[in-house]
């Protein structure tokens, strides 16, 4: 954005007054509890902002409807008693452009609270380019593995289902590299427990974003998966596609509408279908046009030039008013 002319300035909250009140729009990621009381404060104040939702469900858009009529009920009668879907509804309508990940999640927010269609835009997720034509040879001369099967991400949160996919692994006789921030949680004990008992993985806890033996794991890697409970469509896998791995992935979140048939698809909650479809990509060529897919449809060039042309479009709108 910045590279296209836009004064960007990240939020500090210790200097939030002389920010807000000086910029002409604030694009806020995420509609959830974190961000209320900003996005709240953002509406009275009269301070123009946009939002990123960030926003999945597999309920019924009927049923996130309800339950956020019920929660404006509840919030005459017991002040204080919230529900998370109301923050949701309440900053998507405070603001001025709703900007979902993907035409799914634009669709679930439209029919779970009456958003009209000229308010919501999608802005795909976008991946760095450098990701491009990566060079396996650093890794490969380090670790002495190549055409293995790769995770990057985050070892510990349930969504992540970690869990699920090392259990899948154990059946599958492969060279295997999880690149992973490890977390604390319920699940992590168990993880590292299976992941020091499998002899063909090899556990390398996390690598910057920049570092370029990240970018050389994705290129010497035969297929990236990511079997989470949902993503949108994860950051870690448009990289690995950029740098020409096959992608195993979830189903749920619009990861489709970012591969489409580039990738298999798995369930999150069967581990056996985890398994087999690793197996599967495993035995499948590589897609030669599936880096300049991505390259072309979500690098942050492409998706900064879409995201300064909403940005024009709301303060046009606002300046005509």
């Amino acid at each position: 954005l910045r590279d296209l002319g836009v004064d960007v300035q990240l939020f500090d909250m210790w200097n939030a007054r002389e920010q807000l009140f000086n910029c002409d729009l604030v694009h806020l990621f995420g509609a959830n509890f974190a961000v209320y009381n900003l996005a709240r404060n953002l509406k009275y104040q009269n301070i123009k902002f946009v939002v990123n939702p960030i926003f999945y469900s597999r309920r019924n858009p009927k049923i996130i409807r309800t339950i956020s009529r019920i929660d404006l009920l509840t919030r005459r009668v017991w002040q204080g008693v919230w529900w998370q879907w109301g923050f949701t509804r309440d900053i998507c309508n405070w603001s001025e452009m709703v900007l979902p990940n993907t035409i799914a999640e634009g669709e679930l927010l439209r029919q779970s609270y009456d958003l009209p269609i000229a308010k919501i835009r999608v802005l795909y997720n976008g991946v760095s380019a450098h990701f491009l034509n990566s060079d396996p040879a650093p890794f490969i001369e380090k670790y002495g593995l190549k055409d293995f099967i790769l995770h990057v991400g985050h070892l510990g949160p349930a969504r992540k289902n970690v869990l699920n996919l090392v259990r899948a692994l154990e059946k599958i006789d492969h060279p295997t590299v999880l690149i992973d921030r490890v977390l604390q949680t319920g699940e992590t004990p168990e993880i590292l427990s299976a992941i020091r008992k499998n002899p063909n993985i090899l556990f390398i806890e996390g690598l910057p974003n920049t570092s370029e033996m990240l970018a050389s794991a994705y290129a010497a890697s035969s297929v990236f998966v990511l079997p989470s409970q949902f993503e949108t469509p994860g950051r870690a896998a448009l990289e690995a596609a950029l740098a020409g791995a096959k992608i195993v992935i979830t189903p749920h979140g619009g990861t489709m509408e970012y591969f489409g048939d580039y990738a298999t698809y798995v369930n999150p909650a069967d581990v056996s279908d985890i398994q087999c479809g690793i197996e599967t990509a495993l035995q499948a060529p590589k897609f030669p046009d599936l880096p300049q897919h991505i390259a072309q449809h979500f690098s942050w060039d492409r998706i900064a030039m879409d995201t300064k042309a909403v940005y024009n479009a709301v303060l046009s709108k606002t300046d005509s008013k």
